[in-house]
């Protein structure tokens, strides 16, 4: 039988070790929370598109920033007119103006953020390493689609425009050292 006087310590290494555990499962827990409920305006990743196109329009806007880039990053269509099931694909172009090659990442968010988890990209650039230099032009796609679920969400089913904003954020992290 454990006596008091250990019993303790044992409790609170326990205790320790648990949000020990918790803390570094906290981050991957949170990313399923987020991507499973659209939390936060998280969308959705999507491997196949819906089987039905609903006669509903939904107007989507893009709005596109950089933050700490030498670049000109806007979407070549600012609104778009989608169908929601109907798969659509938007065009982003981006040029480096500055004097040497510089990497980015985008991120982005939706708004309405209930709206996110309906709203599925099928192909995307977004978060992966861009690298451009001096000069260059680049066309960036994004593929996506509303999915139909949307209209059986009191929440969403009355949404008739959501805005998409898109951020490239300066990736020092990529960045090459000089020789």
């Amino acid at each position: 039988m454990i006596k008091k006087k250990t019993l303790t310590p044992v409790l609170l290494g326990g205790i320790f070790l648990l949000m020990l555990g918790l803390s570094f499962a906290a981050v991957p827990l949170y990313d399923i929370f987020c991507r499973v409920t659209g939390f936060g305006g998280t969308t959705q990743v999507s491997k196949e598109a819906p089987d039905i196109v609903l006669d509903k329009v939904v107007s989507v806007r893009f709005d596109t920033n950089v933050n700490k880039l030498p670049w000109n990053f806007k979407a070549k269509t600012n609104v778009m007119d989608v169908k929601i099931g109907q798969v659509n694909s938007i065009e982003f172009e981006v040029e480096n103006y500055g004097n040497e090659t510089t990497y980015g990442v985008a991120s982005f968010n939706v708004s309405p953020s209930t709206f996110g988890k309906y709203y599925s990209k099928l192909g995307c650039f977004c978060f992966e390493k861009q690298e451009l230099k001096p000069g260059e032009k680049a066309i960036y796609i994004m593929t996506f689609y509303l999915d139909p679920e949307m209209v059986n969400d009191p929440g969403t089913k009355n949404i008739k425009d959501v805005t998409m904003s898109y951020t490239f954020f300066s990736s020092d992290y990529y960045k090459q050292p000089q020789i």
